[in-house]
């Protein structure tokens, strides 16, 4: 059934995009992506395995081949080590003990019941996926949308990831909120807690997709060039998710978000006077551009609201990267991301002017 929305309500809808996080691309032109279809296609499998009876989880695992016929044995074998190898027998010691204790351990039971609490199905996050789908079809026509996999991976801290370009995966165990009273037990830091949001699926997934394609080097490399390679990834994903806000984007909070944007110019400045731009101790300056709970020589743990985000360099460095872009209008976001130019030059051509 198709819904006619009045221009009046679409103007409403765009102002409260705008308070929330942006109408637009912080302001640009959105594409129109009104005509590119996609239907994802999405599962449940984390529901899917917790239904087997685990009196006769042999019976139940040939009922789920013929469901995930590609990827059951995948995650039974590769993603856990189960040691199954399609021998769905009740008899087996795979069975008998690996997968009999992941479906019956208490705390594993219990995570599930909580996702199940926390996702009783997935169509929220099923729409933004697909809208961020419609952006990355606009700027890459060829590629292939893949089947997304709901998982339950036991709180391993793998929040999404590429299995081959057919198929996706997200594991709804590490986004239960910020409050979820495991995640601590397991190592997870205060300071990843933006990251521990639903909403923040969408950004884990295609950071997942942009990291396989375009990998993090860090080794022998300078601050610089570290800045304009996150810089690049997060460029990469304003453009993938243009209404999504930069508090979500980043993984930052909404109070972090505003401090950066009214400090560019000293974090910036900053780089320069403690000659860290070029850089390459890793010791010195990937602090800058990982998370962490606040930034080495710009505040400290106890500032009021903690306003300083230990990955101030990603920050800077999507700004280096918008700005580059916006000086040189004729290069695509593929071209971007595949061109190989010396960091200082970028800098040099993106004529970076700190607000």
């Amino acid at each position: 059934m198709s819904v006619k929305i009045s221009f009046k309500y679409a103007l409403f809808l765009c102002l409260f995009a705008a308070i929330i996080g942006g109408c637009g691309e912080k302001g640009e032109h959105l594409p129109d992506v009104s005509g590119i279809k996609v239907e994802l296609e999405t599962h449940r499998f984390d529901k899917d395995i917790y239904a087997i009876d685990t009196n006769h989880i042999g019976e139940g695992l040939v009922k789920l081949h013929q469901k995930y016929p590609d990827f059951l044995d995948y995650f039974l074998d590769t993603l856990n080590a189960f040691g199954v190898h399609g021998n769905y027998n009740d008899t087996t010691r795979a069975i008998r003990e690996g997968l009999h204790e992941y479906l019956s351990f208490k705390q594993f039971v219990q995570l599930e019941d909580t996702i199940k609490i926390v996702f009783p199905d997935t169509k929220e996050t099923d729409a933004a996926l697909t809208s961020a789908f419609k952006y990355f079809k606009y700027y890459f026509p060829t590629a292939s949308i893949p089947k997304i996999m709901y998982l339950n991976f036991i709180l391993t801290n793998h929040p999404a990831f590429v299995t081959d370009p057919t198929t996706y995966c997200v594991c709804l165990d590490m986004f239960l909120g910020e409050q979820f009273q495991y995640y601590r037990s397991v190592g997870v830091p205060d300071y990843m807690g933006p990251h521990l949001r639903k909403e923040y699926i969408p950004v884990s997934l295609f950071n997942a997709v942009y990291l396989s394609e375009h990998p993090f080097k860090p080794d022998d490399r300078t601050l610089l060039d570290l800045m304009i390679q996150r810089g690049k990834e997060q460029y990469f994903l304003h453009k993938i998710m243009p209404t999504t806000p930069d508090s979500v984007l980043f993984g930052f909070t909404k109070n972090q978000v505003e401090w950066c944007n009214k400090s560019e110019s000293q974090l910036y400045n900053f780089f320069i006077q403690q000659s860290l731009l070029f850089n390459k101790s890793e010791l010195a300056i990937m602090p800058y551009v990982v998370d962490g709970p606040f930034a080495k020589g710009i505040g400290a743990p106890t500032d009021p609201g903690r306003p300083t985000p230990g990955n101030i360099g990603t920050f800077v460095g999507y700004k280096i990267v918008s700005a580059y872009m916006a000086n040189n209008p004729k290069v695509t976001l593929k071209e971007l991301l595949e061109q190989q130019v010396e960091p200082a030059r970028f800098l040099d051509a993106a004529n970076y002017k700190p607000r």
